[in-house]
Order: structure tokens, then sequence, then C-alpha cells
């Protein structure tokens, strides 16, 4: 694309537009990490994530535009690539190899195997969506909501920057709250038991400007999260008083704390409706793959019609060779006891799935906005457990381990592969490279990993991942999964009925059962705040309208998680670094 003006005699060229740049390449990888570190700081905290690319956007504005004085949105808009592209290990990582950490297995695997597994998963996740960029983009024109609201703020140059200073204003104010928390080791506010109620309505607020700006990006979305919350210590916790039907202790005392009706009751139902809102969840996505085998056909047959701006299908071929074999190595080296065949069992699955599931997310999210990544992390690994258990043979702790690590990779190829779908549809809106974009988002794909295992690791060594600082729902859930097949002593009861519960809510609507089942297994100080989040939201769209929350409210919260996100991550490297 060129900047052209017509005179009298002629079109005068003032040179293309600037796209795949030192410049957009060296943002996008600045504001990546920026984005993996909080959103995956948030992930452990919250047990959900939230798209990066818009952040990306207004961060790459306030940089490209108002610093560096650059004027292509084009530009732009590779930067934005880029660093979603970073940022996209944050997801599919979270939401499995905490298990590894949780069950006491950090010991026993090989992070480098597992970090160079999930770069591997991330470049066919790419590699394995690209061929379907014209098909779902240009014919059937997915609506991909979140592209759209990102092209939005790339045409509007103004705004970009004005967006990113509330952004930056937003974080500092954040960051300063947060550290002033952590210097005064004050954590939650509590209110219902200082007026004598019932300790058992846990009226405790957790003291998270983070949590705050989740709940506005999220918006009425979160709103079954705080029902599930709130009919955990406000309903039923109640009618258990007043029936005489609190759980008991060893000691046969009746179990009124409110931690302890959380550990006893509350968290392994909300696992079991996790595991049963992801199961009806992909049960309903699995139509959507009679329209991927048909994309797929579609694309192979409009290869020689495709322009010189896109990739080549036969990159595809390679994907699939490419996933086999690196699965299997992975595999493999994750530990001495897989063995060839289990190898080559998980990746064949781990292939299929990564191709499944990738086109799945990608078409729910282009149709919905709503991509069930956690849902098909459960069941993959899930899945390759149960190859690990195949023939015998394998301790526990090494069937885990392969599991997890392979499972890894399918999750962050998953997570790719969607980002980048979200992606191409901005670029679409705003007239960029595809391929210069999809290399983009190559540039960008390898750095999220290394991020992301830094951060684990960082953070369980001085907190430790699945207690009250950091639980880790998702991953937690994926744990308790494991533990139910490998027969661990888990509350099977607890987990049968909420997953029963948890796929009748996702009957009703997709999605449903897993937020629902998030507010009962996070602490409720915590769903407490984010309903002043969500409140917040809805007084600003009623009084100022959604306008208004959309080019103010959002760059402010996004603020809000950035900066408590960054201090909470310097506090965790001063924890250890002062521990000796």
């Amino acid at each position: 694309m060129s900047d052209q003006q017509v005179t009298a005699t002629g079109p005068i060229t003032r040179g293309a537009y600037p796209e795949l740049t030192p410049h957009a390449v060296i943002v996008g990888y600045f504001l990546g990490v920026i984005l993996a570190v909080s959103i995956g700081y948030a992930s452990l905290k919250l047990g959900f994530s939230i798209e990066g690319s818009e952040l990306a956007a207004i961060l790459g504005f306030g940089i490209l535009r108002g610093i560096m004085r650059r004027r292509s949105i084009i530009e732009n808009n590779v930067a934005q690539t880029v660093a979603s592209a970073v940022n996209g290990a944050s997801s599919g990582m979270m939401f499995s190899v905490p298990a590894i950490f949780i069950l006491g297995y950090a010991t026993e695997f090989n992070p480098y195997v597992l970090t160079f597994g999930a770069i591997a998963g991330a470049f066919l996740g790419i590699a394995f969506i690209i061929p379907l960029r014209k098909q779902m983009i240009d014919y059937e024109r997915l609506t991909y909501p979140g592209g759209v609201a990102v092209a939005s703020i790339l045409k509007s140059p103004g705004a970009g920057i004005n967006k990113a200073m509330l952004l930056l204003g937003a974080m500092l104010v954040s960051g300063l709250v947060h550290l002033i928390t952590i210097y005064y080791d004050v954590h939650d506010w509590r209110l219902f038991h200082q007026l004598g109620l019932p300790e058992y309505l846990n009226g405790t607020w957790y003291l998270s400007l983070m949590t705050i700006g989740v709940a506005f990006i999220a918006g009425r979305g979160g709103l079954a999260f705080i029902i599930g919350g709130f009919v955990c210590y406000w309903i039923i916790a109640p009618l258990l008083d007043i029936t005489g039907m609190f759980p008991v202790n060893e000691a046969g005392q009746a179990v009124t704390d409110p931690n302890q009706l959380r550990l006893m009751l509350f968290r392994p139902t909300g696992i079991g409706m996790l595991i049963g809102g992801a199961i009806v969840g992909v049960l309903f996505a699995l139509p959507l793959i009679k329209s991927a085998v048909k994309s797929m056909q579609s694309s192979a047959k409009s290869e020689a019609a495709m322009s010189k701006d896109e990739l080549p299908i036969k990159l595809l071929y390679f994907a699939v060779a490419g996933a086999a074999v690196l699965l299997c190595v992975m595999a493999v080296t994750s530990t001495q006891e897989v063995g060839i065949v289990r190898g080559l069992m998980m990746a064949v699955l781990g292939t299929l799935w990564i191709w499944m599931a990738g086109i799945i997310l990608s078409e729910a999210i282009g149709r919905t906005n709503w991509s069930p990544l956690s849902g098909m992390t459960l069941i993959a690994v899930t899945l390759l457990i149960m190859i690990t258990q195949t023939f015998g043979g394998m301790s526990t702790g090494s069937a885990i381990v392969a599991a997890v690590t392979v499972g890894a990779a399918t999750c962050v190829a998953m997570s790719q592969a969607t980002d980048l779908m979200l992606d191409m549809k901005t670029g679409y809106l705003v007239g960029a490279t595809p391929r210069k974009q999809q290399l983009g988002q190559f540039f960008g794909a390898w750095l999220g990993p290394i991020v992301v295992i830094i951060l684990i690791f960082t953070l369980d060594k001085a907190f430790g991942l699945g207690g009250d600082e950091f639980p880790a729902p998702q991953g937690q859930a994926l744990a308790s999964m494991v533990q139910g097949i490998t027969g661990g002593d888990v509350p099977t009861e607890k987990y049968i009925a909420g997953a029963v519960l948890g796929g009748l809510l996702s009957l009703l609507q997709t999605g449903l059962g897993i937020t629902v089942g998030l507010g009962f297994y996070l602490p409720f100080n915590i769903v407490l705040t984010y309903a002043i989040g969500t409140l917040l939201r809805e007084i600003v769209d009623r009084t100022k309208g959604k306008p208004w929350s959309e080019s103010k409210g959002i760059p402010i919260a996004a603020g809000l998680i950035v900066g408590e996100a960054l201090v909470g991550v310097g506090n965790a490297v001063y924890v250890i670094a002062t521990a000796g």
C-alpha cells in the first residue's frame, strides 16, 4: 500500500506504509513481555485471562505514535500482532503447567524441554491456522468482535494516544496502591464479622484494583462468576445453618469457618463444575468440525488464486509432519519411562487436537468472542494422561509430567491459532498485508513461553501455586482431574455433583457452567471485589454511555491490571532475593 496524491501530472508516490519494521518488532516484544507478565499474573489470581490485543494496540499507539512519532497504523497493527503473539503463551501455559507444581512434581520435569515444546507448539498452531485465513475472514466473514474493536482503535489516532495516557496513569495508581498493601501487609478489608453477622457470610473484600479492572472489562459477562460466589456464602451457607447440615470435621464439630467451608465443600464442587461445563462446551463445539473440514477443502482449492501476500497452504503439510515429530520427541524426552509407543500415540493425539481444537476455538471466538480454551486444555491433558496409563509400567509422576509437557505445547498452539485469527481480522479491516502479519506472529511466538515459564517459577518459589496468594484455579481443576484418573484420594461425589450442575448450566448457555464454577472455587473476597468492578461498569454504561466506557473506562481498567501485576511480580522477585 502506498501513500499517493493525484495531480495534473499524475500520481505522486510518497513511499510504502511501514509494516513489518524493526520498530514494530521491538515495540511488540516490549509490550508483549508486559502483557504476558500482567495477564499471566492475573490468570493465576482469578482463573481466567483477558485478550491482550486491545491493550497492545493502545500501548503501541502511545509508543509508536506518541513517543517515536511514527504515523503508520499498519505498523502499529504489526506491533500489536507481535505483542499479542508473545502474550499468547500466558493463557495456554497458565491453564496447564501450574498443575505440575500443585501436584508436587515441580522437581521431576525438565523446564527446558517444556519451554521448547511450548515454542514449537506456538509455531505449529500458527502454521495450522494460516491456510484458513482467507476462508474464515474473506469468504465466511466471521465477525471477530475483538478484532473489530482493535481496528477501531487503530483508525482513531488521537483517541489511541489519549487511551494510552489513561492506561499509563491508571497503571501508576494501581501499582502504588498495591505497593502500599504489600508494605503494610494489608490485603483484605473485613466488614461483616465486625458488625456481628455470622462468619459464614464471609464479608471480606480483597484489596485489589486489578480485580476491579478485570471485572470492568468483562462487564455483564462476569455476572455468572459473581452469582456463583454469592450463592455459596449468602444462600447455601445460611441454608446449611438453618437445617443444621454444615459439614463436620474429624472431631465431629460443625464447620462454619468460611475458609474451611470453601475447602471442604465449595471448592471441590466448583472444580466439578469447571470440568462438567468444559465437557458440554466441547460437545457443543463439535459441529464446528464439519465447518472446519469444509474450510480446509475450500482453502486447498483456492491455493492457485491466493495472492503473493499469503503464506502458502503447503505450510500446513509441513506443520502436520513437524507436529507429529516434535510432539513425539517431547513426549519421549520428558521422562525416560514414556517409550516410543506411548510417545507416538501422544504425538498423534496432540497433532489431531491442535488441528481440531485450534479451528473450533477460532470459529468460536470469531462468532461469539468467547473461547473455551480452558475446557479444551482440561480435555487434552486428560486424554494424554490416559495414554500414559496405557500398557502400565509408568510411575504417577512420570505420567503427569509427560502429559502436561505435551499438553502445554498443544494448549499454546490452540491459543496462538485463536490469537492470530483475531489479529488477522484487525489487519483485514485496516489494510495490512496478511503475510507480514503472519510473519509478525512467528516473530513474537517464541518469546512468550520463555517469559511465562520464568514467571511461573518466580511466583511458585516466592509464594507457592495453588494457595491463597495464587489459587491458580484452572491448574487446580486440572490437578484434581489428574488425581481422579491416577487413583488419588479425591471427593468424588462432590466432583460428580459439580460436573452435573456445571454441565446443566452450560446446556442453558455456553460457558455458563465454567464461569459459575469459578465463583464456587475462588475465595469469596475476590468475588466481592470483582462485583465492585461489574457494578461500576453498569453504572458508567448507564450514566456516561457505552462509548465512554469503551474509550475511557476500558483503558483505565487495563492500567489497573498492568500496574498491580508488575508490582506483584516485582515483589515476588524481591521476596526470592531476600529469602537467603
